[in-house]
């Protein structure tokens, strides 16, 4: 590539990245090379963090990142969200780096409400969500209250998590239950639109 070819690609770079920066001002911090594609709605009360080369594309259907006051959403470097996806915080979701969730996923640590109690302003004790490195989140799951994902660990399309995962397993169903163990990964993941290859082949290993 020449001189001028590279130039032209960092000023792309740079104009996402300012881009981003626009879109994603809600938030308390944003790192470098974090790039939104499409439209990402922030509503924070609390406390947004987003890490480096962060990848959201809300293209099809926003992103939604919501913290109530005094709560915090931290996600981690080059972790990618993909459209339609809904990330709330009542006290604390915490998302590592190398991460990719899938098309309408939703994450929350509240149940909003207590059962049978629609009236009232009260609210059940929000539970920490914690998810680690190196996970990939496929399209539809839910991740329910308390919950946390160890490193590696893969949950199903359309799956229900409303328990811990261990690290390096496959989890699917509605609850989510066991699948198989995975071959721990020896490198950082691909991105989010190489990852269900991926899987496959650490299943099959």
């Amino acid at each position: 590539m020449d001189a001028l070819g590279r130039l032209r690609g960092n000023l792309s770079k740079v104009s996402a990245a300012l881009r981003a920066r626009i879109k994603l001002r809600n938030c308390s911090a944003v790192g470098a090379l974090t790039q939104v594609r499409g439209r990402v709605l922030v509503r924070s009360g609390g406390t947004i963090s987003l890490g480096k080369r962060v990848r959201l594309y809300g293209e099809q259907v926003p992103i939604e990142l919501a913290a109530l006051p005094g709560a915090v959403v931290s996600i981690g470097d080059r972790t990618v969200i993909n459209a339609g996806t809904s990330i709330c915080a009542h006290r604390s979701v915490q998302i590592g780096a190398n991460c990719g969730i899938g098309n309408y996923c939703l994450i929350m640590d509240t149940d909003f409400h207590i059962v049978g109690d629609y009236e009232q302003i009260r609210r059940p004790e929000p539970s920490p969500v914690v998810i680690g490195d190196n996970v990939w989140i496929a399209a539809r799951s839910i991740i329910m209250k308390g919950v946390t994902i160890g490193d590696g660990a893969v949950v199903c399309a359309g799956s229900v998590v409303a328990t811990n995962v261990a690290p390096n397993t496959m989890v699917g169903g509605s609850p989510a239950r066991l699948i198989q163990r995975l071959a721990p990964a020896k490198a950082a993941p691909p991105a989010a639109d190489e990852q269900s290859a991926a899987v496959a082949g650490r299943a099959n290993a």
